[in-house]
């Protein structure tokens, strides 16, 4: 069986990066977006063959960055551009993974390390968060596609009422680094918990994200 993989797209501008957070984020809320998508939902949309075939593998998620004309160029393709505060971020249907659209392959994946340009606070209550490992360094791309596949398994596990109410919240959610004790916590606690495969920068069996959802506790 071929082997699939996520394309997700940040942009990436020399003059106005995003922000980490926010670009952690809104990769999350793309991945969710896509698998809400009518074209995946339906027994007959346009990209519900390639999403199956994706998700009954390895979910894997490759970020790479644009900026420019590249962006522009991305943006033709068949897929969801999201936005948040100041990132975007296009998600693009599962492709083989030998089978790269030439506006995409030649995109960068190293390069995405970001910085904070706003005061990250506490989560708002009720808010569904993706905690990051504390012990776990990753770059900004990484870990994109990190809180893509914790929002993932989060979505796995709630039920169509709970996504629906997701959805029309325009899947809110936030991501936070984790206090040491308290992702001790977390490991025990039975919520989705991301293994990363170690094909990049870290090891196989690194656990790098916890989806705690309010639905799910």
């Amino acid at each position: 069986m071929p082997q699939y993989v996520l394309p997700l797209v940040v942009r990436l501008e020399r003059a106005t990066p995003p922000g980490r957070t926010d670009a952690l984020e809104t990769s999350a809320r793309a991945v969710l977006t896509l698998l809400a998508d009518p074209r995946v939902t339906e027994l007959d949309g346009e990209w519900a063959e390639q999403v199956g075939a994706w998700e009954d593998a390895r979910i894997r998620k490759v970020v790479r960055r644009a900026r420019g004309g590249e962006w522009r160029r991305a943006g033709e393709l068949p897929g969801i551009t999201v936005r948040g505060r100041e990132a975007e971020v296009r998600v693009f249907p599962p492709i083989p993974l030998d089978g790269w659209p030439k506006e995409l392959a030649k995109l960068q994946v190293s390069g995405t390390d970001l910085e904070e340009t706003a005061e990250v606070g506490e989560p708002g209550p009720g808010l569904p968060v993706l905690w990051l490992n504390p012990e776990v360094e990753m770059s900004a791309g990484k870990t994109m596609a990190q809180t893509g596949h914790a929002a993932q398994l989060a979505w796995w596990r709630l039920d169509g009422a709970q996504r629906k109410e997701w959805a029309e919240s325009g899947f809110a959610l936030a991501v936070r680094t984790a206090a040491p004790e308290a992702w001790e916590e977390l490991v025990r606690s039975g919520l989705p918990v991301v293994q990363d495969a170690g094909f990049t920068e870290i090891a196989p069996g690194s656990c790098t994200v916890i989806a705690e959802h309010p639905a799910l506790r």
